[in-house]
């Protein structure tokens, strides 16, 4: 699943494409996305300039002056800039057909993607209860703690937790952990705040770094230049079941959480 370096990567690779460009079309090939999409997509969009390219949490936002399109990459969604007149393939599900002669394009095979229209997006009921962004100035140690007290929940559900922090995913969350030491497993609220102190600062150069080098490589995923992103191969723990750690040279040990893979040693990290 494409997560928050995946889609900041998309957010700036099109925004230099399609921000202050004019909607002339909005052409649906497939509505039955993770959620049909509404005509007030169409209604509201075509004929719009899109004044600017955002991001909040996983979402892409294009915003114009009364409004915002909402699109979610889902599980292996990708958007991207074509030539209108390129032939659409079986998996390429909308076009946002620009004035300069291009089009933005949402290719989603398994069609979990989706998109919205809002016209105060951060109200809209995707966003309006989702924590702060792990790269703004509300995200801290103290934040974290505080949100973690009484909290017998372990450690990388709770930061995995988008009404706690958005964008952590679990490649991240399993590498942010690994940096700070902390055992996976522990309950958030038996964490000390010099901890979480650490924790909050190594996720925050976790996800900077993943941005800087594109996201992380996964099968399904492109950035918006059409190119797959690259950080995977710098990965210290996912998907490193029984490798050497890099610290200590113990295999690294992998477990299941809330169904998803788990990865870190348990030498180092406690």
């Amino acid at each position: 699943m494409p997560e928050l370096p995946e889609v900041e990567t998309s957010c700036r690779g099109i925004s230099p494409y399609v921000s202050g460009e004019r909607v002339e079309n909005v052409v649906i090939r497939e509505r039955r996305l993770r959620w049909p999409i509404a005509t007030e997509v169409d209604d509201n969009l075509a004929g719009a300039r899109i004044e600017s390219v955002g991001r909040r949490a996983k979402y892409l936002l294009l915003n114009t002056d009364s409004g915002s399109a909402i699109i979610h990459l889902g599980m292996s969604g990708s958007v991207f800039i074509v030539e209108r007149d390129t032939p659409a393939g079986v998996h390429d599900h909308f076009d946002i057909e620009l004035a300069s002669g291009k089009a933005l394009r949402f290719r989603d095979p398994r069609r979990f993607g989706s998109l919205h229209w809002a016209t105060d997006p951060l109200q809209h009921k995707l966003l309006r209860d989702l924590g702060p962004e792990p790269l703004g100035d509300e995200f801290c140690g103290a934040y974290l703690w505080d949100r973690s007290r009484g909290r017998h929940v372990a450690i990388k559900q709770f930061i995995m937790n988008a009404r706690v922090v958005v964008g952590v995913g679990n490649i991240y969350a399993s590498e942010s952990l690994f940096l700070a030491g902390i055992n996976p497993r522990r309950a958030a609220g038996r964490i000390a705040k010099t901890r979480y102190d650490l924790l909050a600062e190594v996720i925050r150069t976790v996800l900077s770094k993943a941005i800087k080098a594109g996201g992380t490589t996964l099968r399904d995923f492109y950035g918006g230049d059409g190119e797959a992103g690259y950080f995977q191969q710098e990965l210290e723990v996912y998907g490193r079941d029984g490798e050497p750690c890099s610290r200590c040279d113990r295999p690294v040990s992998s477990i299941v959480q809330g169904q998803r893979s788990t990865y870190y040693c348990k030498n180092c990290q406690r």
